[in-house]
C-alpha cells in the first residue's frame, strides 16, 4: 500500500521530459523553464465563459467574467483529503491557480481563460484539486446567469476517467472472478482457484515498493502508464509461475501418494523453478535492453518491469513453495482428483496428433502466422495523445472551441527565441513573427512576450489542425520549422515546443530506438536461450517461432484498429511493447515445454513419444497459464487512452498465440520432426528399454524413487499410455 501511495511521486506526466536534450523540443522546455518561469508539471486548462441564454457576451458580461477570474486566481483552493492513501503519504497539492486572459471568440459567443495548475496530471490528488477549482468557478459564475465549459490536458484526464471507471472497475473484478473461474475449472479447489491471486497480491505489492523505493534512491521519474503495466506483468507472470508449481506439485502428489507433500514441494520447486528461473531471466534480459534507447520513457520502463519480475521470481521460488509445503494435499480440497488417474482428455489426444503428424501441424500453425503477419503490409505508426473519451464534458467543450477558433487555441505551439550576450532585436522577432502568421496552417498567432531580460521571447502559433493530430505534426516538422529556421533573427536561436512539436520529436526518436533495441534485444534472448538450454538448435527454433507470433500479432492489430476501426495507425509504442512482452513472456510458456520435452526425452524410448508425453502434461498448465495471462492484458482494452486499449488487446492475443498455436503446437511439432538432434551438441541420453516386470513402464513404476507421470494409466508393455505403440509414433 505505502508503494502504491507513493507511486505519483515517481511519476512524470509531462512526456517531452523524456526527450534528449538534443531534440527541438526538448531545447523549448528548458527554455520555457529558465526564462519564463513555466514549471516542467505545469498543467493549462482552458476556461470557457459564456451567457447561460446563448446571446453574445457584452461589454458588462465580459467585465463581469473579467473580474470572477481574478478572484478565482486569488483564491488558494485545497485538497480533499484522499480516501485512497493515509494523509501522511499523499502529496499536498493545495494551491493558487494562475489565471490568465484568453481570447475573445468572434461574434462574443464566448471568452476563453487560461489557468494553470501544478502537479502530476494523473495523481489522484491534483485532480481533486481541479474538480474543487471546477466547482468553485461553475457555480460563482452560474450566480450571474453564466456558464462554464472545461477542456484541456488537465481536464480532459479527470473527466475521460471519470466516464471510464465503471468500465475499469468491471473489467478488473471481471478479470479477476476469470482467474478464479479458470482455477476452479482446472483444480476442483476452493484454495487453488484463491490462494495465487492472494499470494501474487501480496507479492506484487512488495514489487511495487521495491520499484518505487529504487526510483526514489536514484531519482528516476517513470512514466504513469508503468504502473498499471507492472500490475498487469505481475498478475499475469505471477499466477502463471504459480500454475506451473501447482499443475506439477499435483502431478507429482498423485503418482507418489505415500511421500510427504514437503519432499514433493522441494522436488518440484527443484524441477520447476529451473524453468521458472529461465523464464523470469529471459524477461529481465529483454526489458534490460531498452536502458539504451534515447527515448526515457523507454529507457525508464525496463528497469521498473524488470525489478519486478525479479521480486516476482524470488517469490516463486521461496514463498509460493512453501505454501506448497504448509497445505499439501489440502490445496487441492475439495476435489478428489488426487486419488484417480485422470482421463487422457484433449490435451493426450492432441499430443498424439501431434506425434503422428508433426509436418502438418507445423505447416498449419505457419500458415496461419503467415496469414496474420500479413497485415503489418502498409502498417503506420499514430502518436495521437488523446484519451478516447469523444462524449465527455472537455471534448464537448474542445468542439464549441474549435467551430469558432482555431483548433490549436486551447494547446498553443510556441517557438521560443533567446541570444547570448545580449537583447533580441525586436524588430527581427516581430518580422519571424509575421512570417510565421503566413505560414501553411497557422491559423493565428499571439504578439511576442519577452522576459525580464529581453533576451528570450515567446510566439504563441495556434494550428488550424487538432495539435494531437498527425496533420499538426507533419504541419510543425514541415512548414512551422522551415519558417523558423528561414526567418530566425541574426545571432538568436530559435526552438519549437508544444504538444504537437514534442511528437513529433518522439516520432524520430522512437524509429530510432526500435532499429536498435529489436536486435540487441533478440540477440540477448538468443544467448540467454543457448546458455540455459546448451543446445545451438533448440534455440533458434524458439527464437524462430516466437518472431512469427510477433509478426502475427502486430499484424492482426494493424489489421483491426487501422483497417478495420479506421485509426490513423498502430499506437507508437505498440511494436516495441509487444516485441518485449510477446518475446519474453511467449518464450515462458516456450521454455517449459522444451524443458518437459527435454525431460521425457531423457526417458527410454521413441523421441516422438517423448515430445506426445511432454504435450500432455505441460499443455493443461500453458493453456490455462495462457488465459490467465491474456486475460490480465485484455484488462488493459478496456482504458480509455487509445494506445493502452491497442497494447491490451495485441499484448492478449499475443500471448493467447504463444500458448496455443507456439508453445503447445509448433513447438513441439518441430521437436518431433527434429527428434533428439533438437538438443544437438549436448543430445539427452537415450537409455536403452528393459524388459518391464510389471505393467507399468520403466521409470514409471510407483515408489518413492520415480513415480508416475501426471495422467498416467496403467498400459500394455512397450506401449505408451497417451500415444499408442511407439511403433505407431515414430523411432526419431
Amino acid at each position: 500500500m505505502v508503494g502504491q501511495a507513493l507511486m505519483y511521486r515517481v511519476t512524470e506526466s509531462q512526456l517531452g521530459d523524456f526527450l534528449p536534450e538534443k531534440y527541438d523540443s526538448a531545447a523549448a522546455l528548458h527554455i520555457a523553464e529558465d526564462k519564463f518561469g513555466i514549471k516542467p508539471d505545469a498543467n493549462s486548462v482552458i476556461m470557457l465563459v459564456k451567457r447561460d441564454d446563448g446571446k453574445p457576451l457584452g461589454a458588462a458580461d465580459q467585465r463581469h467574467a473579467e473580474s470572477v477570474a481574478a478572484a478565482l486566481g486569488r483564491q488558494r483552493v485545497a485538497m480533499p483529503e484522499s480516501e485512497d492513501a493515509p494523509p501522511f503519504l499523499a502529496k499536498d497539492y493545495s494551491q493558487t491557480p494562475k489565471i490568465t486572459p484568453g481570447t475573445v471568440a468572434p461574434h462574443r459567443t464566448f471568452v476563453l481563460f487560461s489557468v494553470g495548475l501544478s502537479g502530476n496530471s494523473t495523481d489522484p490528488g491534483l485532480q481533486n484539486v481541479f474538480k474543487e477549482f471546477r466547482k468553485s468557478a461553475s457555480g460563482r459564475y452560474a450566480q450571474d446567469g453564466l456558464r462554464t465549459g472545461f477542456t484541456g490536458g488537465l481536464a480532459d484526464t479527470v473527466d475521460s476517467q471519470d466516464a471510464e471507471k465503471t468500465t475499469s472497475t468491471v473489467a478488473g473484478v471481471l478479470t479477476v472472478a476469470l482467474i478464479v473461474l479458470l482455477n476452479v475449472l482446472v483444480f476442483r479447489s476452493v484454495f487453488a482457484a484463491l490462494l495465487p491471486l492472494l499470494a501474487v497480491a501480496i507479492v506484487g505489492g512488495a514489487a511495487s515498493g521495491a520499484v518505487v523505493g529504487a526510483a526514489l534512491l536514484s531519482g528516476i521519474r517513470l512514466d504513469p502508464s508503468t504502473p498499471q503495466l507492472i500490475s498487469v506483468v505481475l498478475l499475469g507472470i505471477g499466477i502463471d509461475y504459480f500454475l506451473f508449481l501447482l499443475f506439477r506439485f499435483r502431478e507429482r502428489l498423485r503418482a507418489q501418494p505415500d511421500r510427504a507433500p514437503r519432499e514433493i514441494a522441494g522436488e518440484v520447486t527443484g524441477r520447476v523453478g529451473s524453468a521458472i528461473t529461465s523464464a523470469a531471466l529471459t524477461i529481465v534480459a529483454a526489458f534490460a535492453t531498452l536502458g539504451i534507447a534515447s527515448f526515457g520513457q523507454f529507457r525508464v520502463l525496463g528497469p521498473a518491469i524488470a525489478i519486478s519480475v525479479l521480486v516476482m521470481l524470488l517469490a516463486s521460488l521461496t514463498f509460493m513453495p512453501a505454501l506448497l509445503a504448509v497445505t499439501g494435499r489440502k490445496m487441492f480440497w475439495p476435489s478428489r482428483a488426487l486419488k484417480r488417474a485422470p482421463r487422457e482428455g484433449t490435451a493426450g489426444r492432441f499430443g498424439a496428433a501431434v506425434a503422428r503428424r508433426p509436418l502438418a501441424v507445423a505447416a498449419g500453425a505457419v500458415v496461419l502466422l503467415g496469414a496474420l503477419a500479413a497485415g503489418t503490409i502498409g502498417m503506420k505508426m499514430d502518436y495521437g495523445t488523446g484519451s478516447g473519451g469523444g462524449d465527455t464534458p472537455a471534448a464537448a467543450t474542445a468542439a464549441e472551441i474549435s467551430r469558432a477558433l482555431p483548433a490549436g487555441v486551447s494547446d498553443p505551439t510556441d517557438v521560443y527565441v533567446t541570444r547570448d550576450g545580449g537583447a533580441l532585436d525586436r524588430r527581427g522577432v516581430d518580422a519571424l513573427a509575421t512570417a510565421l502568421g503566413r505560414t501553411e496552417g497557422v491559423g493565428q498567432v499571439s504578439p511576442a512576450v519577452y522576459d525580464k531580460a529581453g533576451d528570450a521571447a515567446r510566439i504563441s502559433l495556434y494550428l488550424t489542425a487538432d495539435p494531437q493530430s498527425q496533420k499538426a505534426r507533419d504541419l510543425v516538422s514541415g512548414p512551422v520549422r522551415a519558417a523558423v529556421a528561414a526567418h530566425t533573427p541574426a545571432g538568436a536561436e530559435a526552438h519549437v515546443g508544444g504538444t504537437a512539436a514534442i511528437f513529433a520529436d518522439i516520432s524520430t526518436a522512437v524509429s530510432e530506438d526500435l532499429e536498435l533495441v529489436f536486435p540487441v534485444a533478440a540477440a540477448l534472448i538468443a544467448l540467454i536461450l543457448l546458455v540455459l538450454l546448451r543446445s545451438v538448435l533448440a534455440p533458434a527454433v524458439l527464437m524462430i517461432s516466437v518472431g512469427l507470433g510477433f509478426a502475427a500479432t502486430l499484424g492482426a492489430s494493424t489489421l483491426v484498429f487501422q483497417h478495420l476501426r479506421g485509426e490513423p495507425g498502430v499506437a507508437f509504442t505498440l511494436p516495441l511493447v509487444l516485441f518485449l512482452f510477446v518475446v519474453a513472456l511467449g518464450t515462458d510458456y516456450n521454455i517449459l515445454i522444451s524443458d518437459r520435452v527435454r525431460e521425457e526425452m531423457e526417458r527410454p524410448g521413441p523421441a516422438r513419444a517423448a515430445v506426445a508425453r511432454a504435450v500432455r502434461h505441460t499443455a493443461p498448465a500453458v493453456a490455462t497459464a495462457g488465459l490467465v495471462l491474456a486475460g490480465s492484458f485484455g484488462s488493459l482494452a478496456v482504458n480509455p487512452d487509445a494506445g493502452t486499449q491497442q497494447i491490451g488487446f495485441a499484448t492478449a492475443l499475443g500471448i493467447l498465440l504463444s500458448a496455443f498455436v507456439l508453445s503447445i503446437a509448433l513447438v513441439p511439432a518441430l521437436a518431433a520432426l527434429l527428434g533428439r538432434s533438437l538438443w544437438w551438441p549436448v543430445r539427452p541420453r537415450r537409455a536403452a528399454r528393459p524388459r518391464p516386470s510389471s505393467p507399468y513402464e520403466p521409470d514409471e513404476r510407483p515408489g518413492p524413487g520415480a513415480g508416475q507421470p501426471f495422467g498416467h494409466r496403467p498400459g500394455v508393455p512397450g506401449q505408451d499410455p497417451a500415444t499408442g505403440p511407439y511403433d505407431h509414433i515414430g523411432t526419431n
